[in-house]
């Protein structure tokens, strides 16, 4: 592609921002110009890219004008504040945050709805959704031609990287607290989170559920197009650094063909399919990888109707960033 673009990254300084900076140079992403902004506290400092430090500047200070796409890396409040002024200067917008509602900014995932693109008008908002639902999406959408899916109930097991570098600071000071028979204080979990499962991540509503629950159900709905699709979803925490694992169970209007299933699942874009026998884990498989590992993909023991399978995939780079700028190359190849 001849034409380049004018990109700015906002929460350059976080792990999906620094990690999405990665992957837009691994994929020859065609830069013109890179900003990196990031709130006050990180500005100043830099990130390489195409074999050079690129200093973070302050985002409150940025004129939008000046590019033509923005990524949201941060929190939902960055979106929220700066939004507005990317998209009044005109500016083509994806928000990994889930600030902004589905009617603005559509959540998209490349390999099971970018028709949805295709209705969208300048200047362009659109959303990479939370790192579960990527990974489902990508895992769902190719049983959509051999299964009358009805419901789907999943145990998503998450790594901490997803609460950023102080939980990952915070399981690696905890797991040397405890190798070292040291007494072991909790400061960002709330209790042990080395060697330990956390039955929640984040705060529960009157009804038991989370916001990360909630959104993950939602934002599914609207990627596989099924408003109403039934889903029971548990994220639990787990003392895993990256890589986030799912079970996942499908529940189907007739008998599941597990052939063609596999032969799906085989061929879909963004899936890597286990042998049978085998099963993928975070650390020897997904981490540093672009693709959903799927294993353990069987039916039910009593029940023709379901299929059960195993999930794992990088959860900063396949269902965060990478996702991000699949969607910007959709984005510059059709429409801007």
């Amino acid at each position: 592609m001849s034409q380049s673009f004018d990109i700015a990254v906002i929460g350059a300084t976080g792990t999906v921002g620094e990690t999405l900076v990665q992957i837009l140079e691994e994929r020859n992403f065609p830069i013109g110009n890179l900003h990196l902004l990031a709130s006050s506290e990180s500005a100043g400092s830099s990130v390489m890219f195409r074999g050079k430090n690129v200093r973070v500047r302050e985002v409150d200070e940025f004129d939008f004008s000046k590019v033509q796409l923005v990524f949201f890396a941060a929190g939902p409040a960055v979106t929220l504040s700066f939004a507005p002024r990317a998209t009044a200067a005109g500016c083509a917008l994806i928000d990994l945050s889930g600030a902004l509602p589905a009617d603005q900014a559509p959540q998209i995932v490349p390999e099971a709805n970018p028709q949805v693109l295709a209705n969208l008008s300048k200047p362009f908002q659109v959303s990479s959704p939370s790192p579960s639902a990527t990974v489902l999406a990508v895992a769902l959408a190719p049983l959509r031609q051999c299964l009358d899916i009805q419901r789907v109930s999943l145990t998503a097991s998450l790594a901490v990287s997803a609460q950023g570098r102080v939980a990952v600071s915070e399981l690696a000071r905890q797991t040397a607290e405890l190798l070292n028979a040291r007494p072991l204080e909790p400061k960002f979990f709330d209790r042990q989170m080395a060697f330990n499962l956390l039955a929640q991540v984040g705060t529960p509503d009157e009804q038991g559920h989370t916001q990360l629950e909630r959104r993950l159900v939602s934002e599914l709905r609207q990627v596989l197009e099924q408003p109403l699709l039934k889903i029971s979803v548990t994220c639990i925490q787990a003392p895993v650094f990256f890589g986030d694992s799912f079970s996942v169970t499908v529940e189907s209007a007739g008998p599941v063909d597990l052939a063609k299933v596999n032969a799906a699942l085989e061929a879909a874009p963004g899936i890597e399919l286990v042998e049978a026998g085998d099963y993928p884990t975070p650390v020897g498989d997904a981490v540093g990888q672009d693709v959903v590992y799927i294993g353990r993909v069987r039916g039910g023991i009593d029940d023709p109707a379901e299929l059960n399978m195993w999930l794992t995939s990088d959860n900063v780079r396949k269902g965060a960033a990478l996702n991000a700028v699949q969607v910007a190359e959709l984005l510059i190849k059709d429409l801007l």
